[in-house]
């Protein structure tokens, strides 16, 4: 089954005008991310704004503009062998994308963006983590890699595995250049360590994991649609088939109150206040 946005009535802030300010989230909106641990805003971001953000991050990517993470750095099922072999230097991730230029800056700290964190997370004050995502997702055509099913919070520290995350797609995002899969209501489930490989990937060869998996749905966006998801979610993405470059600009915050534990990667970098 393939999720396509729902349509939010659109309104402009003076402030970021270059991002849609529409309505907040419904009550039913609400209760459709309780249960399936995601939500999309359709068209939050405009076309103007997608475009100026596509073209810092290709003049990031060539020549790659460091830090990044490379295909062959996480070797999942596609990957490059290693830096030597063809499609070796293709870059995975473009990392610390917050620093990389204002456009990004003003998209993790817009209204847009902070007032839904904020309602989702039902928390007055929220945090930008800078450890976790924070980050221009790429996925290029050719020497792409699937990403198996696991959730984000198996690397993150927290007194509360609450997080959430915001997925901008800067084009759109099918089935045919990789797009993600979630399994609705899974943020809610607490499965058994075995069910998990070494690395906390959900094991597709039992059975139980399986039935889990039929019920998973892929996540179409147009440009401008945001992906609102959150870290108990299981989610999975396909190898890029298509002709073109995969570019996402992706974001987490926790609330104030929720703190990374002292000496692990999320205490690595201090968070960012947003109200």
């Amino acid at each position: 089954m393939t999720i396509r946005p729902a349509a939010i009535r659109p309104s402009f802030s003076p402030a970021y005008p270059s991002y849609r300010m529409s309505d907040l989230f419904s009550a039913d909106e609400l209760a459709a991310f309780r249960r399936d641990g995601f939500i999309i805003a359709s068209g939050l971001a405009d076309r103007s704004g997608c475009e100026a953000m596509a073209a810092v991050i290709q003049a990031s990517l060539d020549p790659p503009l460091a830090p990044l993470e490379f295909e062959t750095d996480v070797q999942y099922p596609g990957s490059p062998s290693d830096r030597l072999s063809p499609g070796g230097d293709t870059p995975r991730r473009l990392l610390n994308a917050y620093t990389r230029d204002r456009l990004f800056r003003d998209w993790a700290t817009s209204k847009a963006v902070c007032g839904r964190v904020r309602q989702l997370m039902d928390a007055e004050r929220i945090v930008m983590s800078q450890n976790h995502h924070n980050c221009i997702m790429t996925k290029h055509p050719g020497f792409s890699s699937a990403t198996l099913w696991h959730q984000d919070i198996r690397y993150w520290s927290f007194d509360r595995p609450e997080l959430l995350s915001a997925w901008l797609a800067l084009g759109e995002e099918n089935s045919r250049n990789g797009a993600l899969r979630i399994i609705p209501g899974s943020h809610r489930l607490h499965l058994d360590r075995g069910r998990f490989d070494r690395d906390l990937f959900l094991r597709p060869d039992l059975p139980e994991n399986k039935g889990l998996i039929r019920g998973s749905r892929e996540v179409a966006l147009a440009p401008g649609d945001v992906l609102f998801f959150h870290c108990r979610a299981m989610h999975a993405a396909g190898v890029n088939r298509s002709d073109r470059i995969k570019l996402s600009c992706v974001f987490t915050y926790h609330a104030a109150d929720n703190r990374p534990i002292p000496n692990t990667r999320s205490d690595r970098y201090p968070g960012l206040p947003l109200g």
